[in-house]
């Protein structure tokens, strides 16, 4: 019976080689050594058989190789020269480049794909200067197609949790510079509105003698100077400013909830908006936030305090990094920050992962479960 794996030949020589095994000791020495010549001269048919036939068959049906790049998808004969070719018109045709591949595929039957020293000799092809104008024309066409695919909801949450990075900057500095300016005219009203915002809110809405009356003091009892109409309206006019730049953060705060209420809910359930959108901002997408083990989550924003621990181990090693504005590490006791930034940062890392994923909101869950655990509401 002919064998899957071995022509017919094979197989007799293989038989032969049984019987010389079994009978080589009762024979003669002349009936070895024929047999023995039998044997090579079968085997020597064997090998030239085989060998022609791979021989002509890669006569008959010569190699032919598919390469795709930016400008068109090509067929290669076996000498590396290009027989046939289809280009792309747009990026939008490069993008759905296997339609063209199977209809040269379809086309010419039987195709490979180059090994990699097959593809050196295929691509020296291309160094030809009649090439170099669709090359650079495609190639910045590709540029700019990226470009627009990059910007996603990470980009739009990095660059508003940025803006207001910026409006808090300047609105502490102008509030600084507004409560000196209000001091000099009314300083019992400044002194007993502490909150910046509820300060400017109560000087725009009011003016000086109604809030005297409400702090029961009278006007001629105040220490704050009587200033002019215009000079109170330039004080008036600030204020005004820095009431928009509180309206305009509490815009983009909104914003900043709508952006992580598509892109990662969990992570803004278990550490806050704006931890949230700090975190993806310090690593860069969500992505490599994804990547990321707890540990790491635990001391983003720290780093250096944790190379200085590094190169002195008499430093101590940071126990949190940006973590460290939320409630639960600010509520915590002394003792129990370590333990609190750990857990913080666990659920964080599972959070995250849940979100890269897209997997189902449950950023409640494991709020809970750091509420029961420390008993701690945030």
């Amino acid at each position: 019976m002919q064998s899957a794996f071995f022509p017919a030949d094979a197989l007799i020589f293989l038989q032969l080689l049984s019987r010389l095994c079994r009978l080589c000791r009762l024979w003669s020495f002349l009936d070895n050594f024929m047999f023995m010549l039998q044997l090579i001269i079968l085997f020597i048919n064997i090998s030239v058989k085989t060998f022609k036939n791979h021989l002509l068959f890669s006569w008959i049906m010569p190699k032919n190789y598919i390469f795709t790049n930016i400008i068109g998808t090509f067929i290669f004969n076996e000498k590396y020269r290009i027989t046939d070719g289809l280009l792309f018109k747009d990026i939008e045709h490069y993008k759905n480049k296997k339609i063209y591949e199977e209809k040269l595929i379809k086309k010419h039957g039987d195709v490979n794909n180059p090994d990699d020293n097959q593809l050196c000799i295929i691509l020296d092809s291309f160094k030809n200067r009649k090439y170099f104008s669709q090359f650079y024309k495609k190639n910045l066409e590709l540029t700019k197609f990226l470009v627009k695919e990059s910007v996603n909801t990470d980009s739009l949450i990095m660059q508003t949790i940025n803006t207001i990075e910026e409006i808090d900057k300047t609105l502490n500095m102008h509030v600084k510079r507004l409560r000196e300016w209000y001091s000099l005219y009314a300083p019992e009203i400044s002194n007993k509105a502490k909150d910046h915002e509820k300060f400017v809110s109560l000087i725009i809405k009011k003016q000086k003698k109604q809030l005297l009356k409400e702090l029961n003091l009278d006007e001629k009892d105040s220490m704050g100077a009587d200033l002019r109409d215009k000079d109170v309206s330039a004080m008036m006019l600030i204020a005004a400013q820095v009431n928009n730049f509180y309206k305009l953060r509490d815009h983009y705060a909104n914003y900043l909830a709508e952006l992580e209420k598509e892109a990662c809910p969990n992570l803004a359930a278990v550490v806050g908006i704006r931890i949230a959108a700090k975190l993806i901002e310090h690593v860069g997408s969500l992505k490599k936030l994804a990547q990321m083990p707890a540990s790491t989550i635990q001391i983003l924003g720290a780093e250096k305090a944790l190379f200085r621990h590094l190169k002195n181990k008499k430093n101590r090693s940071p126990k949190y990094g940006l973590l460290h504005e939320h409630q639960l590490i600010q509520k915590s006791k002394k003792d129990m920050l370590g333990k609190a930034a750990r857990t913080l940062a666990d659920k964080a890392s599972i959070a995250v992962k849940v979100d890269y994923f897209k997997g189902k909101f449950i950023g409640d869950k494991l709020k809970k479960e750091i509420i029961s655990k420390f008993k701690v509401q945030y």
